[in-house]
């Protein structure tokens, strides 16, 4: 079986070369027998993350290079699957905040069909989280209970950056998420639970990159912007997946 791990970056020279080896160690290691390729998906970067991802290349003959000039993660997320043609596809952040022994494990939910999407939650009782200011908890934890309130979704953690998909399922949602930003994976998540497609959680060790350059203030804005317009309309696009579904059962 097929398997892309998406790697998004925008100028991300510092971590990029770091984050490629430890995933293709890792994948050598324990998903061996699957036919994985790391897609770095540059999302407008202005430093030297081409030129470094262009060299990932030659170094490795699983990992390929894409570039799109428009800035968005969600955008190269969403350019980079629906080009895919993987049974399987997931994406982790370029910082390695969620350990990577977590990845198989999430992969095999997904491969066995226990879920279509498997999530790793930093909010589950098992998970180890470490280094998070508590400012930065209490406001990941006020948006879980906001959207689980909103849509009476069964998952916690909408924002951690490791997710694992099967892709004949995300063929059918993919095209209805609207954000190109950091609310594609709330939408994504809301989507595919709201049209039947079941989704898990399991707990990972994640640790905050002091680093990082998410602006919370700013991405919860839009994320709560991003769930209003769910909540007021934007779930039609379910009826339209769920019957696509059964018809091709039938």
């Amino acid at each position: 079986m097929k398997l892309d791990i998406v790697i998004p970056v925008l100028n991300e020279e510092k971590s990029l070369s770091n984050c490629v080896d430890s995933v293709i160690d890792y994948c050598g290691r324990y998903l061996s027998l699957w036919d994985f390729r790391v897609v770095i998906a540059d999302n407008g970067s202005t430093d030297r993350t081409s030129e470094i991802g262009k060299s990932l290349v030659q170094k490795y003959s699983e990992v390929s290079y894409f570039r799109m000039e428009q800035r968005g993660r969600g955008r190269a997320l969403k350019s980079v699957w629906s080009k895919s043609d993987a049974d399987v596809v997931s994406y982790m952040d370029v910082d390695l905040s969620t350990d990577l022994g977590s990845l198989l494990k999430a992969v095999e939910h997904v491969s066995t069909n226990r879920c279509d999407i498997c999530v790793g939650s930093r909010l589950l009782p098992d998970s180890k989280v470490r280094n998070r200011s508590l400012r930065r908890s209490f406001i990941s934890r006020s948006y879980s209970f906001i959207f689980r309130v909103l849509f009476l979704v069964s998952f916690r953690d909408a924002q951690c950056g490791f997710k694992v998909i099967l892709k004949s399922s995300l063929d059918k949602v993919l095209p209805h998420v609207k954000d190109s930003g950091w609310f594609f994976d709330t939408e994504l998540l809301i989507l595919s639970e709201k049209s039947r497609y079941k989704i898990c959680e399991i707990p990972v060790i994640w640790t905050d990159d002091p680093d990082s350059k998410v602006n919370v203030i700013e991405t919860a804005w839009k994320d709560i912007k991003g769930l209003l317009r769910l909540r007021f309309g934007g779930l039609s696009v379910c009826k339209k997946i769920i019957s696509s579904r059964c018809s091709r059962i039938k």
